[in-house]
């Protein structure tokens, strides 16, 4: 994986998909890569995660919302951060980050993030059912009009039949989302 420059700073959201508890796996490359990694975990990723371990991974609190409840320093906000990589994204935040609703600290982040053109890799987790309907598809195709790296489709990460999930956890391609990071340079601007 190409390493990024010094000092940079990487973003990861955590959703509450069936990988979250694997999620320091992507923190450990990150951090061997020579990112500073900062972590947000949607309220059902932190049912998921085990917090203090993403914690010692990253070195640094992981957050929930806007108050990080005095738990020392280390804050992770769209301006903080040169890239950001939401995974596992779940259906229902991928459809509600294209459709514009911004209810939630870890999808106010990333809407002003896609806004700063910040780089963003997007990597889903959800099955083939949720992946055929129109409005998971509309957002895939808002998402990438706006920059974002979404890493969905052939050659990338494709989705599997429902109630198999569990069989998929450790194959869950977190280097993917890294090296989408790696690779990407400032995002243009959005059509229209």
């Amino acid at each position: 994986m190409t390493a990024p420059a010094d000092d940079k700073t990487l973003l990861i959201i955590i959703c509450g998909a069936g990988p979250a508890p694997h999620a320091g796996r992507l923190i450990s490359l990150a951090n061997k890569t020579g990112w500073t990694t900062r972590v947000i975990a949607t309220a059902a990723a932190v049912k998921m995660v085990n917090v203090a371990a993403l914690e010692a991974f990253a070195g640094s609190p992981v957050r929930t919302d806007f108050n990080p409840n005095g738990r020392g320093t280390g804050a992770a906000s769209s301006s903080s951060a040169d890239a950001l990589i939401i995974a596992p994204a779940t259906y229902n935040t991928i459809n509600k980050l294209a459709g514009g609703v911004n209810d939630s600290y870890p999808l106010n982040i990333v809407a002003e993030a896609l806004g700063r053109r910040t780089p963003t890799a997007i990597l889903p987790f959800v099955n083939t059912a949720l992946a055929a309907r129109r409005p998971f598809l509309n957002a895939v195709a808002d998402l990438r009009s706006e920059g974002a790296k979404v890493l969905f489709g052939p050659g990338q990460w494709m989705p599997h039949p429902p109630g198999t999930g569990g069989a998929h956890l450790d194959s869950f391609p977190w280097g993917m989302a890294l090296e989408a990071i790696n690779q990407a340079g400032p995002i243009g601007r959005p059509n229209g």
